[in-house]
């Protein structure tokens, strides 16, 4: 009698279908609710469906499987053209955390001390000048530096750099020098970007800058090879991420999702300027470089992992480490939220009033695009989208709804 029950147990499980024993395994690996993910496609819908959205891309990883993926809505409104898992965007200040990985091969390398001044290597930063009061710019008189800027406070932003993004003198000042100026490449942008004032003394705040820009040029001096080179060769082409680059070819360009903001009455529309796919010449650190979803992902599965992905080390551990700590002190950011090399760290998480994990680290892109890496709970969330302008909110609706279907 026994062994009929389990000649028919063997049977029916054998009869289940392939895809229902393997969402059975599957999620037991990964203790994610599939029904409570349903929320967050359903969230996202829902907010493409009512024109906040044109479309997105998620994915999450759990214990170091594939949990879930799904591709929503358009990627262009006007042509109706479906969202598709391997869309191409460009993630600009995701760009950050790759090219300080990259720097901080080098480090290991020996190239340089993180307590090094910026001017050893770059000499036009010896005379650099600090805005009296960033609302004046340079016209409110300017004071040389208390103390010279270091290679680490470039990776925590407590360099006294600014990105052009405020409202002060200093900002706009910055915007006009680095980005409206014509520069044949990184070369000449860093050096100009040294000649321009500072918002404050190094190590005084946190200020969000584009110093990782200065980052891509110590690549250049230190490897003897651009950004673009050094990446390609030491971590984008290892890492299998294809699609990760500064210039698209013809079939990646197709793959380009289309950007989108909104008009005068806030209705989501194609916006009129697109972001060119080929023809960069300036490899930059502080944004520049377009991906996907998937390949984004073989990135922060590597850091995950300690700075290894399939057999092959990137980063020790130990450089891992003290790229997702908080580098920044006392020194004030968001509630709850530190800055590590590269990457933000949650350090409260009753400060933050969010769900998450002390030591999660994470950033995003101006056009939308977000991702977190939380080594507490071995997990990994991507989305992107291509809207402007930035906001925070489907970061912080994306870690909600991504939290809430942890079992």
């Amino acid at each position: 009698m026994f062994k009929n029950h389990l000649r028919l147990l063997v049977i029916a499980l054998l009869l289940l279908s392939d895809g229902a024993l393997a969402q059975a395994l599957h999620h037991e690996q990964t203790k994610l609710s599939p029904e409570r993910l349903v929320r967050y496609d359903n969230y996202l819908q829902k907010e493409i469906d009512e024109g906040r959205l044109a479309g997105a891309v998620t994915l999450i990883y759990k214990n170091g499987e594939q949990a879930h993926q799904k591709t929503l809505g358009y990627s262009d409104l006007d042509t109706k053209a479906p969202m598709k898992a391997d869309q191409i965007f460009y993630i600009q200040s995701m760009t950050k955390p790759i090219i300080t990985t990259a720097f901080m091969m080098l480090y290991e390398e020996g190239h340089f001390l993180l307590n090094d001044p910026v001017s050893k290597y770059i000499p036009e930063f010896k005379d650099a000048m600090v805005a009296k009061d960033a609302k004046l710019g340079t016209a409110g008189g300017l004071e040389p530096l208390d103390s010279p800027i270091r290679i680490h406070q470039l990776m925590s932003h407590t360099a006294g750099l600014s990105h052009g993004l405020g409202q002060s003198e200093v900002d706009k000042e910055v915007l006009q020098g680095i980005y409206y100026v014509d520069h044949p490449d990184i070369k000449s942008r860093v050096e100009a970007y040294a000649g321009l004032p500072l918002y404050a003394q190094p190590g005084e705040r946190w200020y969000y800058s584009a110093a990782p820009d200065i980052l891509a040029r110590l690549i250049e001096v230190f490897s003897g090879m651009t950004a673009d080179e050094f990446l390609q060769k030491r971590l984008l082409g290892p890492l299998g991420m294809s699609d990760t680059r500064y210039n698209l070819n013809e079939e990646q360009a197709s793959r380009m999702a289309t950007l989108h903001s909104y008009d005068k009455s806030g209705k989501l529309i194609v916006a009129p300027r697109q972001t060119p796919t080929s023809g960069n010449k300036v490899f930059a650190g502080a944004n520049a470089l377009f991906s996907t979803a998937h390949d984004y992902a073989r990135f922060a599965l590597m850091m995950s992992n300690g700075g290894e992905l399939e057999g092959k080390r990137y980063l020790s551990p130990k450089t891992v480490e003290i790229m997702t700590i908080n580098q920044i002190g006392d020194i004030q950011r968001e509630p709850g939220q530190g800055f590590g090399f590269g990457f933000g760290v949650t350090t409260n998480l009753a400060d933050t009033k969010s769900l998450g994990s002390v030591g999660t680290y994470y950033w995003s892109g101006a056009y939308c695009t977000y991702f977190f890496i939380d080594p507490k709970e071995d997990l990994i969330s991507i989305l992107m989208t291509q809207t402007a302008p930035f906001s925070g909110f489907y970061d912080q609706k994306m870690r909600q709804m991504v939290y809430q279907a942890i079992e």
